[in-house]
């Protein structure tokens, strides 16, 4: 998700905050700068040089690539709740709302036969997968910070909506509203890990991920104060898109130092940082056509891991039909993955310097300022046709209120995530 810096400026110019108020647009204006400056770098990497200049606008919470609607940007973190350190809570079998969500066959298993796995130096720090699968996650329920035409409800609300559920795989759903038509806004869900860590590898699994024009799902994560303590975008994309961009937004001094170590194709610029580039950071997008939207939906989906230590900051993509044995066996070995489609080496940005404290996010708004800010744009692999002309309907606004039934496939379903560190 991504703020826009002058309007946030504007905001705060022409007020005359208390203390309080003013930490706490100062908060927001960090946040903010992280998201545009990221979902600016995506757009302009999208559209390599064919997007126009966006009016001074939003200034959001959460960073990720968004500075221009017809930049092309593709990594939008939103703004997170206060990040939360308090360890996840513990597996307690507690059942979410029935199993009538959709149902899947494509969760990954552990290998059976075969010579047994050595130990991996990554040991489990947090779980979540199952009935329990909410409980290490908070529901964040402010305004979008990425202005997107979405309500975020708690997960009360969420349950008796049906917009959240453990379906009879013990894969866990999440939904955005699909009544036919409503005034403003549809019901989405946005959740934050309460487990925080500084370092790590996180994997998550998922079978069906929100798809189709108007939707801007995301899987992400970041620190506190933001840009000061980095975001990580892992899976991001908006409409009918068909390969991921990943992206990072930090404070100054963070450089993507080679252009090689990875199989994506680079973006935007290479200085990363949130408030020199209009929160547009380092994205890179992936090469493979399946690795996002209803490509990705179509193979059963796969498993998206980022490994975050001295190295520097990766992100590997395994479509269903070729995950590592190591990870379904639970004793992940990055060394045998091959090369990374991202990758931000330490030699020009010090991954413990500018990322600390993480929450893995899950979100997925409507609209906002880069699905809206594309609506007209085309060109983008899987995106060959606009929105506009693929739905006949001339802003994506209007397209969201009146088309529930579009939003069918707009859901997650998420076999696990799992977040490991060095031992």
């Amino acid at each position: 998700m991504y703020l826009h810096l002058p309007l946030i400026l504007s905001l705060v110019a022409t007020a005359a905050p208390s203390s309080a108020e003013s930490n706490l647009l100062s908060r927001l204006h960090r946040r903010a700068i992280k998201h545009s400056s990221g979902f600016a770098r995506d757009l302009r990497l999208t559209f390599n040089g064919v997007r126009s200049e966006q009016p001074p606008a939003l200034a959001n919470a959460r960073v990720y690539c968004v500075s221009s609607p017809n930049s092309g940007l593709g990594d939008p973190p939103a703004i997170p709740s206060p990040n939360p350190t308090s360890p996840a809570q513990p597996a307690n079998g507690t059942s979410t709302r029935g199993s009538s969500s959709p149902s899947s066959s494509g969760s990954s298993a552990a290998p059976t036969g075969g010579a047994s796995l050595p130990p991996s130096p990554w040991k489990l720090l947090q779980s979540y997968q199952g009935k329990s699968f909410f409980d290490g996650w908070d529901f964040f329920t402010g305004a979008d910070p990425t202005h997107g035409q979405v309500t975020y409800i708690d997960r009360g609300t969420a349950q008796s909506a049906g917009l959240i559920d453990v379906n009879s795989a013990g894969n866990i759903i999440m939904r955005v509203e699909t009544t036919a038509k409503v005034p403003v806004t549809r019901q989405s869900v946005r959740i934050t890990t309460k487990q925080s860590y500084t370092g790590g590898l996180v994997i998550m699994d998922s079978v069906h991920m929100p798809t189709g024009c108007g939707t801007w799902p995301a899987f992400w994560s970041n620190g506190p104060n933001w840009p000061n303590g980095g975001e990580i975008d892992i899976l991001e994309g908006v409409h009918d898109y068909t390969n991921n961009q990943m992206t990072i937004h930090t404070n100054a001094g963070c450089n993507l130092a080679s252009n090689s170590g990875f199989s994506g194709d680079l973006v935007g610029g290479t200085n990363c940082a949130a408030l020199d580039t209009g929160n547009q950071g380092c994205g890179i997008r992936s090469k493979d056509a399946n690795s996002y939207g209803a490509p990705f939906n179509n193979i059963g989906g796969g498993v998206y891991a980022m490994k975050w230590d001295n190295d520097g900051v990766a992100v590997w993509w395994f479509p269903r039909n070729n995950i590592p044995r190591d990870i379904s066996g639970n004793q992940p070995q990055p060394s045998n993955w091959g090369t990374p489609q991202s990758f931000w080496p330490a030699s020009g940005c010090d991954p413990f310097a500018f990322f600390h404290d993480h929450s893995a996010i899950f979100d997925t708004t409507l609209c906002g300022d880069w699905a809206s800010g594309v609506w007209n744009s085309a060109g983008i692999p899987g995106q060959e046709q606009s929105c506009a002309q693929r739905t006949g309907v001339s802003t994506c606004e209007e397209f969201i209120r009146n088309n529930g039934a579009a939003f069918n496939d707009a859901y997650w379903e998420v076999s696990y995530v799992k977040i490991y560190q060095q031992s």
